[in-house]
């Protein structure tokens, strides 16, 4: 068998133009990485940019006294300051540790910065080593200080606003309920002043001690969140005086026609604090005719949730309406 032939006469490839090909597609693809990359720095310099907004930072600065040991607030005053004021309560489970969010606490309240606002991060003395009644007393006392220094911090002492989450808001209601002018014979001046908040923006706040509801921390006795029992003194762990100290620490029994506007964030998926919890005090409010409280449901969101920092803008919004 011979071997097959070849046409001398068949083209060779056009290798040149192959390669000139293979040039332009890599040229375009390296191209398109690198406005990738630049595009991903812009945004993350943007993002950082907008985290980190120019202000006058102050730290530590002591308003009182609990147990032996100072309460503290921290103070941004931002670049222009619009003369109003946000405190946010810095408390989860009842518990606030200033030493663990100064270094990042500022960077998500940047909406709060960006529009204006002078913001204190008010820490308390934590649970177990103080009561809840405490803690509640020690926030009034930070409205009263900041208020009665409010020529000294460059803000309306009749624009203060105040935000947080969990037992945050739970603190945070209490000032919108039961908020108001201190003891006139007072022998500390600070004491005297209101501890009144003309708007507020929370996060799943406890509404109701004495009613748990569908909470995991409801242990079907009665009594305080199971986690918590010694969180309230000798009346915490007492079936007799518990239902009247529960009520006392209740917002939704307090409410009334002159509380501020108050905003809430609530997740339907929330087990800890159930929604059932900010829908009752909603429904105990429209019950007075108080001014306009907000429930915006996050559906299928939990005690917390990812985006939750975007929705400081929508405080952000509320506070401007109401500040």
């Amino acid at each position: 068998m011979s071997a097959p032939t070849t046409d001398s006469n068949e083209p060779s490839p056009p290798t040149g133009r192959i390669k000139g090909g293979c040039r332009q597609v890599f040229c375009r693809l390296l191209l398109g990485v690198l406005i990738l990359i630049l595009l991903l720095a812009a945004g993350a310099g943007g993002i950082y940019w907008y985290y980190t907004p120019s202000c006058e930072r102050t730290d530590g600065i002591v308003y009182g006294q609990r147990d032996g040991h100072d309460l503290t607030f921290d103070m941004a005053r931002p670049k222009n300051p619009n003369g109003a004021a946000v405190l946010v309560i810095v408390s989860g489970k009842w518990k606030s540790h200033p030493e663990s969010f100064r270094s990042w606490k500022f960077s998500l309240t940047a909406p709060l910065l960006r529009s204006g606002y002078t913001v204190f991060l008010v820490a308390h003395r934590s649970q177990p080593e103080t009561t809840i009644q405490n803690t509640v007393a020690d926030v009034n006392r930070a409205v009263r200080f900041i208020r009665h220094h409010a020529a000294d911090y460059r803000i309306d002492p009749n624009r203060i606003g105040v935000t947080g989450g969990s037992s945050g808001g739970h603190l945070c209601l209490m000032l919108a309920t039961q908020g108001g002018l201190g003891p006139a014979d007072a022998p500390d001046p600070v004491d005297r002043e209101s501890s009144a908040v003309q708007a507020v923006a929370i996060f799943f706040p406890v509404t109701n001690l004495l009613d748990l509801g569908h909470s995991t921390e409801n242990a079907g006795d009665g009594g305080p969140p199971k986690s918590f029992r010694k969180s309230f003194g000798p009346e915490g762990t007492n079936p007799e005086k518990w239902p009247a100290l529960a009520r006392s620490l209740s917002p939704v029994f307090h409410v009334h026609p002159g509380q501020p506007p108050i905003l809430i964030l609530h997740g339907d998926a929330d087990t800890l604090v159930p929604l059932e919890q900010s829908e009752w005090f909603v429904e105990a409010s429209k019950k007075v005719n108080a001014a306009p409280v907000n429930l915006i449901i996050r559906k299928g969101k939990k005690h917390g949730w990812l985006g939750a920092v975007l929705d400081l803008r929508l405080f952000v919004k509320w506070f401007d309406q109401y500040l």
